[in-house]
């Protein structure tokens, strides 16, 4: 898989196709990979959300043909995906900091957000530790819920906060947190906190099981306090070990994060990130 290129190829589709309506699934074909793994590491190595960037693009590009005094501001709102002149310019105003007709005065300072061009780089020779196992299918207890891409990672930790407070804790602990999507076309991804499933016990109201199939995991160890520490090796999985892997690519549409029971405080904390590979 050549990841690099396949990136770029991303983005300049993207670019080519901005005032299109672009289809997320699309877009990750041209990464090589699903549409699952490619929003997901987007965001990681962006900081910020494809959703994000394809607006904030559109913002910028709108601006530009504003500033110049010739275009009607429905036409550009209709030409850059707003259904409405009201919606156009709620997200305008919030992004330039003026009003789309306040744009077409002259002198008037616009904000600009550049095409992304993405670099991978392995860097300093540092060692990364990983290893590859095959997994017997194994199923998880746990509660799930749905999040949308453009705000997971801002609401997931309150998804957490929530089952603790909420007495969830006596009957799953959280040893897992598992991002999953079972629908390739959507733009959400589920989301469960989970222990494994005892079969001898009864499911609680609320809770249910998944299973993952039988699989081949590249395994990343996070030695350190949370969350700092699993958020390094993730960024460094997509940053440098993925784009340099030639012999494994990505395979479901699942990434699990097992925790540790002890301090997450502690520099000594322990828990891996597992990512589902198959042979190339």
């Amino acid at each position: 898989m050549d990841w690099i290129n396949g990136m770029q190829n991303a983005l300049r589709y993207i670019e080519e196709n901005i005032t299109e309506d672009l289809d997320f699934v699309e877009i990750s074909k041209f990464a090589y990979v699903s549409s699952f793994h490619f929003q997901r590491i987007f965001s990681i190595l962006c900081g910020f959300t494809l959703g994000e960037y394809i607006r904030n693009r559109r913002l910028t590009l709108a601006g530009t043909e504003l500033s110049a005094g010739t275009s009607k501001v429905i036409d550009v709102a209709l030409k850059y995906g707003y259904d409405s002149p009201d919606s156009f310019a709620k997200a305008f105003t919030r992004f330039h900091g003026l009003t789309p007709s306040s744009a077409k005065n002259k002198g008037a300072y616009l904000k600009s957000f550049a095409p992304l061009k993405i670099k991978f780089t392995l860097e300093g020779g540092i060692i990364m530790e990983y290893r590859i196992i095959e997994k017997d299918a194994f199923t998880v207890m746990g509660v799930v819920r749905e999040f949308s891409y453009e705000t997971a990672y801002a609401e997931i930790p309150k998804f957490w906060c929530e089952h603790f407070e909420g007495g969830g804790g006596k009957y799953v602990y959280g040893m897992f947190g598992i991002c999953f999507d079972d629908n390739p076309d959507s733009k959400s991804l589920n989301y469960i906190i989970a222990d494994i499933f005892n079969p001898d016990r009864e499911v609680p109201d609320g809770f249910v099981t998944k299973t993952f199939p039988a699989h081949t995991w590249a395994i990343f160890p996070c030695k350190g306090a949370m969350p700092k520490a699993l958020q390094d090796v993730n960024t460094r999985i997509w940053n440098e070990w993925l784009p340099n892997c030639r012999e494994y690519e990505l395979a479901g549409n699942y990434n699990v994060e097992m925790y540790s029971d002890n301090d997450t405080n502690s520099e000594d904390y322990y828990s891996e990130i597992w990512i589902p590979v198959k042979k190339i």
